[in-house]
C-alpha cells in the first residue's frame, strides 16, 4: 500500500467514542516506546511528528479544524496542512517556524504505544535536547536531503549516543524536494556512517522519507521503489524496548517513599530500575549493607508474585531494617557500588559558566547530596571530537570532570544503568538545574590510606583548655573592618585566658594559599583550604577567628557543613560600599574602579551578603571596640 498526502477521509478510532473502557483495556497491554526526533534546524522534526499523529488518527475533528485554520494563517506550506503546528505550541515557535521547547506527544498504533519528544534544532537549545533524550529508547535523527549531514546533525548524534540511546534511525527527510533520488540518499548514508563509526554508533537504520508528503512513514511509497527496508512506523513497532533488556540485569530499586499508612504496615515504594524481584528473594539495603528478604510485593490492584524493571511497587521486608528515601534495595548477592568520588561526563546547561570547586546539589535517582566539581579534565568539541583543555564549562559545553560528594552514594556506571548512573546538578542558591551528568566509575582512594582514630578526641582537648571550640567567621566587603574587629576579639579572649588563633585573609595568602588568584574558582579554593585548616584547629579545642571577604554564600555554607552544629558562627560586618571605599587605606577600590585590579568584590565581582548570620555588626552604629565586646559576650555567654 502506498501512503500519500491526498488520503480523503480522516476518522479517529471509533472505539474511543463507543466504549472508552474497552478502548483503554485494549491498549493497556501494549508496550511503550519513548523516542525523540532531533537534527538540525528545518530538517522537518515537528512536521514528521505531526504526520505521525495525523496518520495514527490521534487528532479529533476540532483539533483538525483548528490545524487547518492555523495552517492558512501562520503555516509554512501554502494552502496545505502544516503538520508542524500540531507540535510547535509556543507563540515564538510559530512566529519563527522553529522549535524552542521540548514538546511531548502521545500516539498509538495497533501494535504499540509511543511517547515522542520533539527537540529543538538550534545549538543554543542543546540543553533542551538533552532533557528530551534522557528518557528515550530511540532517536530519529532527521537530515534534510538537500543539505546532507550538518554540524547539528553530528552534535545531536553524539549526544544521543552519549546519553545511552541504543537505537538510532537516520531519517533522510524531504526526499520529495530531491525527486526521490537514490544517489542523494546513498551519498548521505555514506557520509553519516563515516561519522557514526567515529563516535561509536555501529548500528543504525536509514530510511528515506517525506514527512510532508507521507512517503515511507506508515507504509512504503511507490516514489522510492529502490528502497527495500521497513517504513518508519513498521520499524518503530518492531524495535526492542529498553525495559526488556533491563529485566535481565541484577535487581535494583531506589526507595522513593516509605509507605506507612498505619502501625501494622511498613513498605518501601519505588520503581524497579532493573532486574526482577519475587517474595522470598534476598536483598541488601544500600548504603548501610543490611540484608533481609522480600516479604510481599504490594500494588493497588493486589499483591504480585513478581515485579520487573519499569514497574512501580511497594516492597515489604521480612525484618525491621533501617531503610528510607534515597536508599537502594538491591540483589543481596550482586549489589551496586557506593562511593564518594567519581569521573563523569557533564553537559553544562546554565547560562552562567561552571565554577570549579563550588558545591552543588547532586540528585541521582532518589538520592540528594552535596557535590563539588573540579576543573574539567578536558572539554569535548562535538564537531571534531577533539579533547580540548578547559578551565570551566560554558552553556552547552560537554566535558569530562572529577567530582566528589559529601557522603557516599549508591551508583552504577551510566552505560550499565541509566537510573543509578545519571544525575543532575542544582545550584544551591537559585535551585536551578545547571548540568546533567553521566557517571563513568568511582575514583578509588589509595588502599593504604585510612582515617586514623586517636584516643584523645576534640572534647578532651577542649576540656583541657576549659572552653568550647568555635569558628568565628568574619565576612564583609574589603574595608568593612573585619580584620580590625577580629584582632580586638582575639585580644579580649587572650586577656580572658582563652586559647585562640586568628586566620587573616591577607596572611593566609602569603603562605598556604600563595598559589591562588582572585577568580571565582580561586576564591572558592581559598575558602575550602581555610575551612579545612579551621576544622583541624577546632579539633584541637581552639577558638578560631577568621577574617575573609568570602563573598559567596555557597562557600560559607560549605565551611559550616565541615563543623559540628553550633560551632560555626557567621559574623557579618555590615558596611555600605560607599563607606568601605572611604576607608580604602590600601587604595584597592581606586585601582578596581580604574580597571587596574580585576575581580574585586563589590566592583566587578559580586558579594552575597549573609541572609541569617549568627551576629550582624553595623559598623555605622558600633565602634570596633563595642563590636568586639558584643561578639565576646555572645561567645562566652
Amino acid at each position: 500500500m502506498t501512503k500519500t498526502s491526498t488520503d480523503p477521509v480522516y476518522v479517529t478510532d471509533a472505539l474511543i467514542a463507543e466504549d472508552i473502557d474497552a478502548y483503554l483495556e485494549q491498549h493497556q497491554q501494549k508496550s511503550l516506546l519513548r523516542f525523540i526526533t532531533c537534527g538540525s534546524v528545518d530538517d522537518g522534526k515537528s512536521t514528521l511528528i505531526g504526520r505521525l499523529l495525523y496518520d495514527s488518527k490521534m487528532i479529533f475533528e476540532d483539533q483538525l479544524a483548528a490545524l487547518e485554520a492555523d495552517s492558512k494563517r501562520v503555516g509554512t506550506q501554502g494552502q496545505e496542512i502544516d503538520f508542524a503546528l500540531l507540535v510547535d505550541g509556543l507563540a515564538a515557535e510559530r512566529e519563527q517556524g522553529i522549535t524552542i521547547d521540548v514538546a511531548y506527544r502521545f500516539f498509538t498504533t495497533e501494535k504499540r504505544k509511543f511517547i515522542v519528544a520533539d527537540t529543538p534544532g538550534h545549538e543554543q537549545y542543546t540543553r533542551n535536547m538533552v532533557t528530551g533524550a534522557s528518557t528515550a529508547d530511540l532517536a530519529v535523527i532527521l537530515i534534510d536531503a538537500r543539505k546532507g549531514v550538518l554540524t547539528q546533525t553530528r552534535r545531536h548524534s553524539f549526544l544521543a549516543h552519549l546519553i545511552g540511546i541504543k537505537h538510532i534511525v537516520l531519517a533522510v527527510n524531504k526526499m520529495d524536494l530531491v525527486d526521490y533520488d537514490k544517489t542523494v540518499f546513498e551519498r548521505i548514508l555514506l557520509s553519516y556512517r563515516a561519522f557514526a563509526s567515529e563516535i561509536g554508533i555501529t548500528n543504525f537504520t536509514a530510511i528515506p522519507i517525506s514527512g510532508f508528503k507521507g512517503d515511507n512513514i506508515t507504509a512504503l511509497s511507490d516514489n522510492t521503489p529502490w528502497y527495500k527496508g521497513p517504513a518508519l512506523i513498521e520499524h518503530l513497532e518492531a524495535v526492542e524496548v529498553g525495559s526488556a533488556a533491563d529485566e535481565a540485569k541484577p535487581f535494583r530499586m531506589a526507595v522513593q517513599w516509605v509507605n506507612r499508612p498505619n502501625l501494622d504496615f511498613r513498605g518501601f515504594s519505588g520503581q524497579l530500575a532493573s532486574g526482577k524481584v519475587r517474595p522470598g528473594d534476598a536483598v541488601r539495603i544500600l548504603p548501610s549493607g543490611k540484608t533481609t528478604t522480600v516479604a510481599r510485593i504490594v500494588t493497588l490492584d493486589g499483591d504480585l508474585g513478581e515485579a520487573v524493571a519499569g514497574q512501580s511497587v511497594t516492597l515489604t521486608l521480612a525484618d525491621e531494617v533501617d531503610c528510607s528515601r534515597g536508599d537502594v534495595i538491591a540483589a543481596a548477592d550482586n549489589p551496586p557500588e557506593a562511593a564518594d568520588q567519581f569521573e563523569a561526563t557533564l553537559v553544562w546547561m546554565a547560562d552562567e559558566a561552571m565554577i570549579p570547586g563550588r558545591a552543588y546539589w547532586l540528585k541521582l535517582a532518589t538520592q540528594s547530596v552535596s557535590a563539588t566539581v573540579q576543573a574539567p579534565k578536558y572539554e569535548i568539541n562535538v564537531n571534531t571530537l577533539d579533547h580540548l583543555a578547559a578551565k570551566t564549562l560554558d552553556l552547552n559545553g560537554i566535558g569530562v570532570v572529577e567530582l566528589s560528594t559529601d557522603k557516599p552514594i549508591t551508583f552504577e556506571a551510566y552505560g550499565d544503568n541509566r537510573t543509578l548512573g545519571g544525575f543532575i546538578l542544582i545550584d544551591k542558591l537559585t535551585n536551578a538545574t545547571v548540568a546533567a551528568g553521566m557517571l563513568h566509575f568511582s575514583l578509588r582512594r589509595a588502599q593504604n590510606v585510612h582515617w586514623q582514630a586517636t584516643d584523645i578526641d576534640r572534647d578532651m582537648r577542649a576540656g583541657l583548655k576549659n572552653q568550647r571550640p568555635a569558628l568565628l567567621w568574619f565576612t564583609g566587603l574589603s574595608g568593612s573592618g573585619k580584620s580590625t574587629i577580629a584582632n580586638l576579639v582575639e585580644k579580649k579572649l587572650h586577656r580572658m585566658n582563652r586559647h585562640s588563633f586568628l586566620l587573616d585573609g591577607d596572611n593566609v595568602r602569603h603562605g598556604l594559599n600563595r598559589d591562588l588568584g582572585f577568580t571565582e574558582a580561586d576564591r572558592i579554593e581559598n575558602i575550602r583550604r581555610v575551612g579545612e585548616v579551621a576544622r583541624l584547629m577546632t579539633d584541637a579545642g581552639l577558638i578560631v577567628i577568621t577574617a575573609f571577604i568570602s563573598p559567596f554564600r555557597a562557600e560559607r555554607d560549605m565551611v559550616r557543613a565541615m563543623l559540628p552544629d553550633g560551632e560555626f558562627i557567621e559574623i557579618f560586618v555590615d558596611t555600605p560600599l560607599e563607606e568601605a571605599e572611604k576607608r580604602d587605606v590600601k587604595g584597592l577600590y581606586k585601582k578596581a574602579r580604574s580597571g587596574q585590579l580585576k575581580n574585586f568584590t563589590g566592583i566587578d565581582s559580586p558579594y552575597e551578603a549573609p541572609e541569617n548570620p549568627e551576629i550582624r555588626i553595623d559598623t555605622t552604629a558600633l565602634t570596633p571596640d563595642a563590636a568586639a565586646d558584643l561578639i565576646v559576650d555572645r561567645l562566652i555567654g
